[in-house]
């Protein structure tokens, strides 16, 4: 395999703290670089010490963080919310009950037609630094619908997530416990194949903590992980709920109590927050201070989705996490990355070091800590994943 040399960053992120200087979580690394060999970091270290490549790359001087791992989308739909979005923000409550139009898109839809707008997405996410994602199936909402979806988001990612279980379907408005049989039964067994995770919004107006646990155990019962759209519009079941089933993430986690944050401090279950979906919809924020000092491991994510949180850019997350979430530069980028793995149960990705995953956002700027300080400037100038340099903004 050839190796890759990109040398001359002014500051690595590694996630490593073993590997770093100073203290914290980041690991950085100032005058650095690294070694890709294939699709694997070989060698992580200061420039003067780097050993001799194939090829190599000068990065001049700029900071270098790991690829960000985006651990919460929905990018298999059809249709646009924009009156709904216009409307929103003219004075009307967001409300669940806005699924169900993408739903009516998304079942309209070739599978064609679906597949290119999640490619669509995936390309802008890449090209602000997203090498690894995970996305759900929950518009099609029919055995058919579900299971399409779920092939194709396999097709480009891993890390697929069966979410039949987004609201009650509309077909079965009138009868919420034949529709959540289906889910556990017939629609389960078709999804189930294609899928790494079971998710469901356990939230009024969709699931109710019963309704959720029967969900999630069904799915486990079939070999799919659980993850919990949890406490996003009010108090209620959903965090528990998700660490008393380990679940890999509870999502959201708006609104907590005491007890709630004391369940995600004292289990392996990660609180990823969506600050996307706050800004969106003018909701109160994630306290995610409030987390990190309990001992909760915090991810961010995009939550991308036509509806409430239309937007594929981790950056923007992580100035929205700084700026309303009390969260610092560092901590906002550790959860952005490393956060988003633990959050997946990866190792291999959101870290730079000998044998994670070679991906890595060289950024057009001295600092990490400029994705914060300057909010809404595409700050990503090159992207590598898999050890191949695939994407980033012109110049």
């Amino acid at each position: 395999m050839s190796t890759t040399l990109v040398t001359n960053i002014g500051t690595l992120v590694t996630n490593d703290p073993a590997q770093g200087t100073g203290t914290g979580p980041l690991g950085l690394i100032p005058n650095a670089a690294v070694v890709m060999e294939g699709d694997r970091i070989a060698w992580v270290g200061e420039a003067a010490a780097a050993p001799a490549a194939d090829t190599s790359y000068d990065a001049r001087g700029r900071a270098a963080i790991p690829g960000f791992v985006d651990s919460h989308s929905h990018l298999v739909f059809a249709g646009d919310r924009t009156e709904e979005f216009n409307a929103r923000m003219s004075g009307r409550a967001y409300s669940a009950g806005g699924i169900r139009t993408t739903v009516a898109a998304t079942r309209a839809a070739s599978d064609e037609a679906l597949e290119a707008n999640l490619t669509h997405y995936l390309r802008e996410a890449l090209r602000q630094g997203t090498t690894t994602f995970e996305t759900k199936s929950g518009y099609g909402l029919t055995t058919h619908d579900e299971a399409r979806a779920l092939r194709i988001a396999s097709a480009h990612t891993d890390e697929v997530t069966y979410l039949g279980a987004h609201i009650v379907s509309p077909d079965y408005a009138d009868d919420p416990a034949a529709y959540v049989a289906l889910v556990t039964g017939d629609m389960l067994d078709a999804c189930a194949p294609h899928a790494r995770w079971i998710d469901v919004f356990c939230e009024k107006g969709a699931f109710d903590g019963d309704q959720a646990r029967a969900v999630l155990t069904a799915g486990k019962a079939k070999g799919l992980h659980p993850r919990v759209h949890a406490n996003q519009l009010g108090h209620g079941p959903g965090v528990q709920l998700a660490a008393e089933l380990d679940a890999a993430s509870a999502d959201h986690c708006t609104h907590l109590t005491d007890a709630d944050v004391d369940a995600l401090a004292n289990s392996r279950t990660v609180a990823t927050l969506l600050p996307g979906a706050e800004f969106s919809t003018r909701a109160a924020w994630p306290d995610a201070r409030r987390l990190i000092d309990a001992g909760a491991t915090v991810a961010l994510s995009t939550d991308c989705n036509p509806g409430s949180s239309f937007t594929s850019s981790m950056p923007f997350c992580i100035a929205l996490a700084v700026r309303d979430m009390g969260m610092t530069p560092d901590e906002a980028l550790w959860s952005a990355t490393a956060g988003g793995a633990a959050a997946l149960r990866r190792t291999d990705v959101g870290r730079v070091a000998p044998g994670a995953r070679a991906d890595l956002a060289l950024l057009d700027a001295p600092s990490h800590v400029h994705l914060a300080y300057r909010p809404g400037v595409p700050l990503v100038a090159e992207v590598w994943h898999r050890g191949v340099r695939t994407a980033g903004r012109p110049g």
